[in-house]
C-alpha cells in the first residue's frame, strides 16, 4: 500500500507541473489542507491551487525532481527539488521536503518545508 502511495504523491506533482490543476485537485479529499512553512497557516486545497495558477503565467516550466521517499501505511514523506525555468530565462531551483497524508486513497493534508531559491548550480 504505501508504494501506491508514494506513487500517487508523484503522480500529484506531475499534474501540478503539466498546470493540469483538475487533475491534482481530484487527488484530493474534499477537506483536504495545506501548510507551508510561511507564517501563513493553513489553507485549503482550492486556495493552493488558485495560488499556484496565479503564479503560473511567469513559469515557462517547472519539474520535481524526488531525492527520496518514505512512508507508511497512510502518509508519505518525500524530499524532491523543483527545478523552474522563468519566461524571461531566469532559472532557480527549490530544495523541499514535503508530507502527504492520506485516508481512502486521496491526498488530506499537505505540509511542505521549502528553502529559498537558489541558482541550479548550487
Amino acid at each position: 500500500m504505501s508504494k501506491d502511495l508514494e506513487d500517487k504523491a508523484i503522480t500529484y506533482l506531475r499534474h501540478l507541473e503539466r498546470t493540469d490543476w483538475a487533475a491534482a485537485r481530484a487527488m484530493c479529499s474534499a477537506t483536504a489542507t495545506v501548510w507551508h512553512d510561511d507564517g501563513e497557516g493553513d489553507s485549503t486545497i482550492e486556495e493552493n491551487i488558485a495560488g499556484m495558477e496565479r503564479q503560473i503565467g511567469a513559469i515557462a516550466s517547472m519539474r520535481y525532481a524526488v531525492t527520496r521517499q518514505l512512508s507508511s501505511a497512510d502518509e508519505v514523506i518525500q524530499q524532491h527539488v523543483v527545478h523552474v525555468a522563468m519566461k524571461d530565462g531566469a532559472r532557480f531551483q527549490v530544495h523541499a521536503a514535503v508530507y502527504f497524508g492520506f485516508a481512502d486513497g486521496l491526498i488530506t493534508r499537505i505540509e511542505e518545508y521549502a528553502g529559498r531559491p537558489t541558482s541550479p548550480d548550487a
